[in-house]
């Protein structure tokens, strides 16, 4: 027997007895995804061949890791995710000897919101990084500081004179990670001349430590669940959140989404990239289980069904991908090639 027949037959021994405990696919992460995730589940759950998979939030960080833990049923099959797997997170898979594939599913804009009873903000993206940054220059310019801002107006005039206050995701979130490298970093450090300059003096060329969210109060850690942001805002008409598009537009009769650099979020502004605020949506589908635990690739294809311009996902708020982009996707489901550190970009 060759070394390969060898392992084969021991990774299938291994994943058949807790295989039979468990007879449905396992997905956990994105709070972003998961509406979107659970709507290709409930379809798939009409087949009687299958059963419903189960769908459970935590954010981008419990999906991805989640599905790099390790082989077996006692680990979840896939993980979703809206931010993109990072080399880091992929040499954890590497280490518990998972293979796994990218499928990108779509996009998604990430909208500062408030309470439609409140007047509708337009603010910079620069700004924003600014409000909400940790740090940022003293007057002089020479060196950095906590972030002094408490009110919006104490950045721009034209902005309302109450207090920053944000309520947003934590930590393991795909969102907040996204949000946090879109406008604190790329649209406020790497913009600004001052603020470029000091990154590059403390060993941070591309200014990641910008990414780095006040803990001062005017940025509030409010969980995975969106919509208790939203619930949130509803409360309090001086506060903002940050969530998914798809939220606000389940929600468009309570709350606004925020004009950055003069573009409303909307699905065509996201859709023709005018909304500079948006990111992929992704899976990572864990390779020793497919074959293995039933209804993995039937999953898979369930979301070819729906994803395109006119189908259930996009009503429901999901920025489709382009035709061009979905055949790959496609073809990745039927090859499962197996995702690189080469293949990512850091």
């Amino acid at each position: 027997m060759s070394f390969r027949t060898l392992f084969v037959a021991v990774v299938t021994l291994a994943m058949t007895a807790p295989a039979a405990a468990r007879d449905y696919v396992s997905l956990a992460g994105s709070s972003t995804v998961f509406p979107f995730a659970t709507i290709v589940a409930e379809k798939l759950g009409q087949n009687p061949a299958f059963k419903t998979p189960v769908v459970e939030s935590g954010g981008s960080s419990v999906g991805k890791k989640g599905v790099c833990d390790g082989t077996g049923t006692q680990f979840i099959d896939i993980g979703n995710a809206s931010s993109r797997m990072k080399p880091q997170e992929l040499k954890y898979c590497e280490g518990n000897g998972v293979s796994v594939t990218e499928i990108k599913v779509g996009y998604d804009g990430i909208v500062l919101a408030n309470s439609k009873k409140a007047p509708l903000f337009q603010i910079s993206r620069a700004d924003l990084g600014k409000a909400l940054t940790a740090e940022v220059p003293d007057a002089s310019g020479t060196k950095w500081i906590p972030n002094p801002y408490q009110k919006w107006s104490q950045l721009n005039a034209a902005y309302p004179d109450i207090a920053i206050r944000v309520y947003g995701p934590p930590t393991t979130s795909g969102t907040r990670a996204s949000f946090a490298e879109m406008i604190n970093q790329k649209s406020y450090c790497d913009k600004d001349k001052v603020a470029k300059a000091l990154s590059v003096e403390r060993g941070d060329k591309k200014g990641k430590k910008c990414r780095a969210m006040r803990t001062d109060g005017a940025y509030i850690e409010a969980g995975e669940q969106d919509n208790l942001i939203v619930q949130k805002l509803n409360e309090d008409e001086s506060a903002f959140g940050i969530f998914g598009f798809s939220y606000l537009d389940q929600n468009s009769d309570t709350v606004q989404g925020a004009e950055l650099d003069g573009v409303l979020p909307t699905f065509e502004a996201i859709g023709a990239g005018e909304y500079k605020a948006s990111r992929a949506l992704y899976f990572y589908v864990k390779h020793a289980h497919v074959g293995v635990v039933p209804g993995i690739a039937e999953y898979m294809t369930e979301w070819t069904k729906h994803w395109g311009d006119d189908g259930i996902l996009s009503d429901a708020g999901m920025i489709p991908l382009s035709k061009v982009e979905r055949k790959e996707m496609m073809d990745r489901m039927n090859d499962l090639p197996v995702l690189k550190e080469g293949d990512l970009i850091d």
